[in-house]
């Protein structure tokens, strides 16, 4: 199957370099170019592809506005890009509907993998932005208390406990070992979050738990105080944990979550 690819950004030497990286791998066929955001939304609603790359700051209609509407619009996923590592831009392009975002010095192969990470469902973000960009931009107020949120009245005390999880960065694979449950178990519990709050994926699940209070900044690792409503597991199921956090016999593999060259994390489907 190839990837259908629409490319935008406003300086047609940037946007001309990343279609030639593209459109000469043998999965991937660049279908349009654009020079701003609303010749995007047109490419895209005219040759329906599989995935629009989308640079954030472009004349007419900016990346934002141009994802949001792809993103209302149809199927097509969109990857931002941006000579800006500012977590603003990350955070309204991922409640615009982003699939993934990029910084433009990103190398050749990244890019590409990025397209077929995105194309196939799966999203991509940096993790060390992803963890600042939901901490300082939903971060409850320090004098609010924790209340409830209606949202979440919807999942299992398991569920609930998988989404928190979710939020602070565990693949399938430290979940599963967390909850001294197996990974197709884990796979299940995600799929239902997903579902019941109506999430597109991962990266959405992570900003819906900081919104609704479930997780906030300075809230303890997994691994350290015992859970609300549940019993600490005995010392010989839990793994020992490496520096990152993670199960030295379970690294994160592309199925859960694989950190890539470039830094780079994705989520994949449950």
């Amino acid at each position: 199957m190839t990837i259908r690819v629409v490319v935008a950004d406003d300086q047609e030497l940037v946007r001309s370099g990343f279609a030639m990286i593209l459109d000469v791998q043998p999965d991937i066929e660049v279908v349009a170019e654009a020079g701003d955001g609303a010749a995007a939304v047109e490419a895209v609603r005219r040759h329906a592809p599989d995935v629009a790359l989308l640079d954030i700051r472009m004349p007419r209609l900016d990346g934002i506005g141009a994802c949001r509407a792809i993103s209302s619009a149809g199927d097509c996923r969109t990857v931002m890009l941006t000579t800006f590592d500012s977590d603003e831009y990350v955070y309204e392009a991922l409640h615009a509907g982003a699939s993934g975002f990029l910084l433009k010095d990103v190398r050749r192969d990244d890019l590409v993998h990025a397209v077929r990470v995105v194309a196939r469902g799966d999203s991509l973000l940096a993790p060390s932005v992803a963890r600042r960009l939901v901490e300082q931009y939903t971060r409850p107020a320090a004098a609010r208390p924790r209340r409830p949120d209606p949202r979440l009245d919807v999942l299992t005390a398991r569920e609930r406990e998988t989404l928190l999880l979710l939020a602070r960065g565990l693949s399938n694979a430290e979940i599963a070992a967390e909850l001294v449950v197996s990974d197709h178990t884990v796979k299940t519990h995600v799929g239902n979050v997903l579902a019941k709050l109506g999430l597109r994926d991962r990266i959405q699940a992570v900003i819906c738990a900081y919104e609704t209070g479930l997780v906030t900044a300075g809230d303890p690792p997994p691994g350290g105080a015992a859970r609300a409503g549940a019993s600490p597991a005995p010392a010989r199921n839990r793994p020992a944990r490496t520096a990152r956090g993670g199960d030295p016999r379970a690294a994160p593999g592309p199925e859960d979550g694989a950190v890539h060259n470039d830094g780079s994390h994705h989520w994949s489907r449950p």
